[in-house]
């Protein structure tokens, strides 16, 4: 009977039950960390240029995102698929699991990456031509854990490219102002998702696999976590103070933004790791939203 199910399940590609089994495969929840970014980048390129993109501009940068987190996501779980399945915390995800099967896993990231490449094409020249190296560090990411601990760092470049794309999407170039904060998002997400490694720590370990847990211990991945972010916190502070200190908006976005970062540092600081998933959503998501918002208020 359950194989029965299974079979009409993934035979009927419109069935709810598929359609939720792909938003939970891409973790369509996690865009609450990027796209703020992305947002606030958009935004700063409409400030430079003095005047909004037209509407399909807006809408091609937003499918831009929309697809190249897809392929992201759904291709590492389709590189991880072997990993995933030996490890407890990730044995229930769709491909372990049977939900959604590894080569629908496989056409399904092929067609993100033809749509994020086709959309970029709408943007701007620029993008188009710049689409398929984001599309390598995206994609990339999944395999550097098997050779390098600095796989955290290729995480925060993947999603360094939202405010710099969106950025550039408006203006067709790249400058110092956009890059600093696509810095500072890459210590963010790096710092983060070190603490979220804690929790395959022992498991990356016996696979040899490289995290910066694994490789260096609890207690120095939490000193480098804490590391990356005093360095975002002074890379806002350095990319407010150069380029926007006439702004008092942008000056509270960056404190509470701080705040926020800094808060699951006090939460683990007994290394208390069952409350990493509560850290890694509420305190992360909430600090991009807020930074987001706050920013937004300069066009008041």
């Amino acid at each position: 009977m359950h194989q029965k199910n299974l079979i009409v399940f993934q035979s009927n590609p419109l069935d709810m039950k598929t359609i939720s089994a792909y938003f939970s495969l891409v973790k369509f929840a996690h865009t609450i960390f990027g796209l703020p970014f992305a947002i606030t980048g958009f935004i700063m390129g409409v400030k430079y240029m003095g005047a909004w993109p037209d509407i399909f501009v807006i809408l091609a940068t937003l499918l831009c995102l929309v697809f190249a987190r897809n392929s992201a996501m759904a291709f590492n779980r389709w590189a991880d698929r072997h990993f995933d399945k030996k490890n407890p915390r990730t044995s229930n995800r769709e491909i372990p699991k049977g939900t959604i099967s590894a080569k629908a896993t496989l056409i399904f990231t092929g067609i993100n990456v033809l749509l994020f490449i086709l959309s970029a094409y709408f943007v701007n020249f620029t993008c188009f031509v710049l689409s398929p190296l984001a599309i390598i560090i995206i994609l990339g990411y999944s395999y550097t854990k098997r050779i390098s601990w600095i796989s955290h760092f290729i995480l925060g470049l993947g999603l360094m490219i939202a405010p710099v794309g969106a950025y550039m999407a408006v203006t067709s170039f790249l400058s110092v102002d956009v890059f600093f904060l696509g810095i500072s998002v890459l210590f963010w997400v790096a710092g983060f998702d070190i603490i979220y490694s804690l929790q395959d720590s022992d498991f990356d370990k016996d696979s040899k696999l490289f995290s910066i847990p694994s490789v260096f211990g609890t207690k120095k991945a939490l000193l480098l976590s804490r590391l990356c972010h005093v360095l975002t916190a002074l890379i806002l502070i350095l990319w407010w103070i150069l380029f926007h200190k006439d702004e008092y908006w942008t000056l509270c976005a960056i404190m509470f933004f701080i705040l926020f970062v800094s808060r699951q540092h006090f939460i683990l600081r007994n290394h208390n790791f069952s409350r990493i998933n509560k850290v890694f959503f509420t305190s992360n998501g909430i600090a991009s939203i807020i930074f987001c918002v706050f920013y937004l208020l300069i066009l008041a």
